[in-house]
């Protein structure tokens, strides 16, 4: 058999800035690129496994995942193939077939798929619409209320700490006192927040959070972060009868070879920038700024924005694309000329961007980029 040419190649960060939102958190540091190539065989961490990835000494397993529970301040930690796997793992484990479950409605499109194969129906915490789409924590707080009368019982609520649509922030400790008073079990989906902004989960009260290695934690991936407390951990955790040293809701093993010890390698650089959090935001919010002068983008969501992720408004954009000759395409090929990518392709009404991790000179060329784009086309 004679394969075609699946031309596996990509010079997307080596040769651009790129701002897809998707992409910033999981640039790996220049350890994870080593270890992504000592590792890049497919069951290369599992030379000394004796049955349990999470006890493998060489590369030590073990040690990582205890220095990831305390910089997460959660009581045990797995990791999983992405932030999805660890939502279905939780869902699947605490509810029945049948159960009904609160989430909000910023909630990312997994989120529904993880209740709907576990068999759960879900309530929804509508946002504020408007242009804020903010998630109101009393109103959280009143649907959960409304659900437990209902039902009597609602074993789990989830809140997205940072939506993927808007990069809305929404106050997780408060989201943890309420569930904790209700007596509900909660969830917090910190896949564009773990490894980007500090995660305090027993600080906050929260009984189960999950995150995105290659999303948020400088990882190949995939690969997700699972964090619990103890309380749960004979349920989430329970052993298989007939391999005993198998986690059910973990398949056995879960993540092996480059997504882990990208991870793994990529942590002292992963701390070192989520101490660095504020500065970043400042960063962020200074780049907001800088493209809100242009008349015709203006952000959407909480203002002042407290993400790195930001979608704007841009109808100045889609006005130009309607008298261009190659339409919503010409955004695109005008940024990919100034060697900036990462807004999709025929998007001019909106689009979602981040510049996280980099530095402020490059996030004014950014900034000047798209002044200089509509300042050509607009008379």
């Amino acid at each position: 058999m004679e394969c075609q040419n699946y031309n596996i190649t990509r010079g997307v960060e080596r040769e651009n800035l790129n701002l897809n939102p998707l992409q910033r958190g999981g640039i790996l540091p220049r350890e994870a690129r080593k270890a992504l190539y000592e590792f890049g065989d497919g069951y290369s961490v599992c030379d000394y496994c004796a049955g349990r990835l999470d006890e493998v000494v060489k590369p030590s397993i073990s040690s990582f995942l205890g220095d990831l529970a305390t910089f997460l301040n959660a009581d045990d930690v797995k990791t999983v193939h992405g932030a999805r796997e660890g939502k279905f793992a939780v869902m699947h484990a605490m509810c029945d077939e049948g159960d009904t479950i609160v989430v909000d409605g910023n909630a990312h499109y997994t989120t529904h798929l993880a209740a709907e194969r576990a068999g759960l129906e879900i309530i929804e915490v509508p946002n504020s619409g408007g242009s804020e789409f903010k998630i109101d924590l009393n109103k959280y707080k009143e649907t959960l209320e409304s659900a437990i009368d209902k039902y009597d019982e609602i074993k789990l609520a989830l809140l997205t700490h940072v939506d993927g649509n808007y990069g809305n922030l929404t106050n997780a400790q408060e989201f943890g006192k309420i569930c904790s008073d209700l007596g509900v079990p909660s969830i917090l989906n910190c896949a564009y927040s773990m490894g980007r902004l500090p995660i305090d989960m027993n600080g906050w009260k929260i009984d189960f959070v999950v995150g995105s290695g290659h999303k948020s934690m400088a990882a190949s991936g995939p690969i997700g972060v699972l964090a619990m407390k103890d309380e749960w951990i004979e349920t989430v955790l329970k052993r298989s009868p007939r391999h005993m040293k198998k986690e059910i809701e973990m398949l056995g093993c879960t993540s092996r070879g480059a997504p882990i010890a990208t991870l793994m390698a990529s942590l002292p650089h992963v701390i070192e920038r989520v101490n660095n959090w504020e500065k970043e935001l400042k960063l962020t919010q200074n780049f907001v700024a800088k493209l809100e002068k242009i008349d015709g983008i203006e952000q959407v969501g909480i203002k002042p924005t407290e993400h790195d992720l930001v979608r704007f408004e841009t109808p100045i954009l889609h006005e130009i694309s309607k008298k261009h000759p190659r339409k919503g395409f010409f955004l695109y090929e005008e940024l990919k000329k100034k060697k900036i990518v990462g807004i999709k392709r025929g998007q001019t009404e909106w689009f979602k961007c981040s510049t996280y991790g980099m530095n402020a000179k490059q996030r004014d060329y950014v900034a000047n980029s798209f002044k200089k784009i509509i300042k050509k086309f607009v008379n």
